[in-house]
């Protein structure tokens, strides 16, 4: 017979189990494509690799990356009732496709629709307010990559995927065409500890094909060689040579080290509206671009992460690929 204690063990473990399916499959009705839930701990080895990608300067302009460091190893310093970290991943694949024009400049496929932020911020934030109605106790923080969490580290633990060697995460069904987000919540939950198995192998495409070398060796990307950082991140009023010598025609971000990924070959279209390109989105302009004022600015990209780059940093990327043509 089991004993009282036995009994009250079990108890909770299967509560934790039905709380935890509960809150995953509300996370698929809210519409991500995978979940995982993992318990919050400091990510030791990913910040030796942090501090190590600081130390080698590979952060370029984002000084804040160098800033709240210990927030980014332990989400319990961003949050600190934490005890469980619900990681979710959204595909936002659509099936269209870049064309070559000497007018035009190329947008990387994220930021073809409305800005990731807002969606997958909504859809967590439903999801908590969700948990809250049924158990009032419950209190979290959503956190979409503008919070110093270590998003893909999260990802790979939490066994949506592993980190390619372009440093993005693959996912076995989707790619890597994935938006990544995290509930840090105050309910302690099931765990899960199976991890995705690092299946790059001895493809080393994503290397090859970036025409900067900006992936400094596998899973190490140097963002001062970077085309994505420099159009969008960077706010020098001009680019390096390297880069504005080697754009391949793209304005805002870059695909290149995605696109000839052989995983992406299992890309699915996103069942997200909100993800379908705008128009423009996919092929610039560059002349429009050009002519923008701050008002026709803020009103072709409301809603759109575009506006990351700022009105200047988009009109420097269209003057650069119109002088290299």
């Amino acid at each position: 017979m089991q004993t009282l204690s036995e009994a009250n063990t079990n108890l909770t473990e299967l509560s934790l189990r039905n709380l935890s399916r509960q809150i995953k499959e509300r996370a698929l009705v809210e519409g991500f494509d995978k979940v995982g839930i993992v318990r919050p701990e400091s990510l030791y080895e990913e910040g030796i690799k942090l501090n190590e990608w600081l130390s080698r300067g590979y952060h370029a302009e984002m000084a804040w990356m160098q800033r709240d460091v210990q927030k980014r190893i332990d989400p319990r310093e961003v949050f600190p009732q934490t005890l469980s970290v619900i990681v979710v991943a959204l595909n936002y694949f659509t099936p269209v496709k870049h064309h070559d024009d000497s007018e035009t400049g190329k947008v990387s496929r994220y930021a073809w629709g409305d800005d990731y932020h807002d969606v997958v911020g909504t859809k967590l934030r439903s999801l908590l307010n969700c948990i809250k109605e049924q158990w009032p106790e419950a209190e979290g923080k959503v956190c979409v990559d503008i919070q110093p969490v270590m998003d893909k580290a999260w990802a790979v633990r939490a066994g949506l995927g592993w980190l390619g060697k372009h440093t993005n995460v693959i996912t076995p069904e989707f790619g890597s065409w994935v938006f990544i987000g995290e509930l840090l919540l105050n309910l302690e939950l099931e765990y899960d500890t199976d991890r995705v198995e690092d299946h790059c192998g001895t493809c080393t495409l994503c290397l090859e094909a970036c025409p900067t070398q900006a992936i400094a060796e596998p899973y190490i990307v140097d963002s001062n060689k970077c085309i994505s950082y420099a159009t969008i991140e960077s706010r020098s009023p001009k680019l390096e040579p390297v880069i504005e010598d080697n754009l391949s025609g793209w304005l805002y971000g870059c695909d290149i080290c995605q696109d000839v990924c052989p995983w992406n070959r299992f890309e699915q279209p996103t069942n997200e509206p909100r993800f379908e390109a705008r128009e423009g989105n996919v092929n610039a302009t560059l002349s429009d671009i050009i002519q923008l004022t701050p008002e026709t600015y803020a009103e072709r990209f409301r809603g759109s992460a575009m506006k990351r780059a700022k009105l200047s940093g988009l009109k420097r990327n269209a003057e650069a690929l119109l002088n290299v043509r």
